[in-house]
């Protein structure tokens, strides 16, 4: 039977996130050490750990069939290939950044100057969509130190939290774009392969999906049942068990959990008391 090639991260914060999501769907992973190929003995995929900046490379040459990627280095290196979820983990965004005794926040202020970055492909296409004419210098790590030792005026380089960027005193300025980790595959999947994808993507979908929502519990009077339930952004409706003390029943469902504090004072003067937030491990629709 054949096995379908996921190309990941070979280190670093995406390797671990793409490794957990991975679990998360029940397949087993068992690395060696140094092992920069595994297969997994309970689902017909085999991992490969390769170099970030290689994998869209592999995708496009059909060497992976899928890949757990940043969504910005599939815009920087401009391989065809298709995205097909995205993950919600690995978030950051690409960004200008200057020296923090720079006071201009304006586009204009890079008018001529010259910026350093790994991602000279987005740059350039931003720069030109802005009307903004610079110098690009192409360096392949270390960005940041750039503007202190003189080789550029300015930056463009991942963020995240934007520590490293103050810890090298600079300051981010505009915000190109941004990104997250992307499931991505290969233009030549075959057929067979195709349907190992969609069970892959059943289970990522049912573990993603869970994420971002919360089971709820709350008592309610009977009286405000059609109330509560109004107010409660439901997938159909909520279950309604009877309690013990008469005239109050559990309403049970599910809330994104961005939207729980949003409705939590309207549940609570209609009348919903008790009300408990659960963890959902697995959502499948």
């Amino acid at each position: 039977m054949s096995k379908l090639k996921i190309a990941v991260q070979k280190s670093g914060r995406l390797n671990q996130d793409s490794l957990k999501l991975l679990k998360d769907c029940g397949v087993a992973i068992e690395n060696g050490k140094d092992q920069l190929k595994v297969n997994a003995p309970n689902f017909p995929l085999e991992i490969l750990y390769l170099r970030n900046s290689d994998i869209p490379q592999y995708l496009e040459d059909g060497v992976a069939d899928i890949a757990i990627i940043g969504e910005n280095l599939l815009i920087e290196k401009q391989k065809k290939v298709e995205v097909i979820e995205k993950l919600g983990f690995s978030k950051c965004r690409v960004s200008l950044a200057v020296p923090k005794e720079i006071k201009d926040n304006s586009l204009a202020y890079f008018e001529g100057k010259k910026i350093a970055t790994s991602y000279p492909n987005t740059l350039n296409a931003f720069l030109k969509k802005n009307n903004i004419n610079a110098e690009i210098h192409v360096i392949s790590g270390s960005v940041e130190i750039a503007p202190s030792i003189g080789l550029a005026d300015g930056i463009c380089d991942i963020v995240s939290s934007g520590s490293t960027l103050f810890k090298n005193g600079l300051r981010e300025t505009k915000e190109i774009l941004k990104s997250e980790a992307v499931l991505v595959k290969s233009l030549t999947l075959s057929k067979e392969k195709g349907q190992i994808l969609d069970k892959l993507l059943f289970r990522m979908k049912a573990v993603l999906r869970a994420k971002n929502t919360k089971y709820i519990l709350m008592n309610v009077p009977d009286s405000k049942i059609e109330e509560v339930s109004s107010i409660l952004p439901v997938l159909k409706s909520p279950t309604i068990l009877p309690l013990a003390e008469k005239g109050w029943s559990s309403l049970h469902s599910v809330i994104d959990e961005d939207k729980f504090w949003d409705v939590i004072d309207e549940l609570k003067n209609a009348g919903a008391e008790g009300i408990l937030i659960v963890p959902i491990d697995k959502m499948v629709l």
